[in-house]
């Protein structure tokens, strides 16, 4: 079973810029964000809650993008699709999570639950998701998938301090699950990250 300090270690011994290099660098962080909700109560546990929610919003969406239609070529349709039904499940554990008292004996169950699920579905990505992936691909194009992926992932606000509780990266967090996800679309949609992935797609297919 991994964990984040060997997807670390795992991580730094592939090249700078690689795809799954950050991908894994990414599964660490949000095992770190899955530490802290538990590890914190009251506002501390919230504002960390939000900030795992909005980290996995904008992880799921530059794995839909960037990842899987080359895992699609290189690791098949079905293990593409499971990958997606696993997300799918995540997203409607989170909506019910979103309706809880953080501190309630109940969000823990269940928040316990999510974590497992998203570990669970994390560790299968990296067993069976990334290495087609790596060995489908060259190293131009792990490192332009890269690029693309870390400028999806740079959306991603950082822990918002509670005194700075109405600043923009706190308000960007609020909001259901699927409100995330727009927002992070929309951001694309508004700038020119989405022709760049658009004018590059035709590198990223493989022979």
């Amino acid at each position: 079973m991994s964990n984040a300090k060997t997807e670390r270690e795992q991580a730094d011994e592939l090249p700078g810029g690689d795809v799954i290099r950050i991908l894994l660098q990414q599964h660490a962080h949000i095992r770190d964000l899955f530490s802290n909700v538990k590890n914190t109560r009251g506002d501390d546990r919230r504002q960390w809650f939000d900030e795992l929610r909005a980290t996995l919003a904008v992880h799921e969406t530059a794995e839909e993008l960037i990842l899987r239609p080359v895992a699609k070529r290189t690791a098949g349709e079905a293990e593409v699709e499971e990958r997606n039904r696993e997300e799918k499940a995540a997203s409607a554990a989170l909506a019910e999570l979103e309706k809880m008292d953080v501190d309630s004996a109940e969000f823990a169950t269940e928040f316990n639950y999510f974590e497992q699920a998203v570990l669970a579905h994390a560790e299968r990505e990296e067993r069976q998701e990334f290495p087609a992936v790596r060995e489908g691909c060259d190293r131009d194009q792990l490192r332009t998938m890269g690029f693309h992926l870390q400028s999806i992932l740079s959306l991603a606000p950082t822990h918002p301090h509670p005194k700075v509780a109405g600043s923009a990266t706190a308000q960007w967090m609020t909001g259901p699950f699927t409100a995330l996800l727009d927002r992070v679309k929309d951001a694309m949609r508004g700038g020119s990250m989405r022709e760049e992935l658009s004018r590059r797609r035709g590198f990223l297919r493989l022979p």
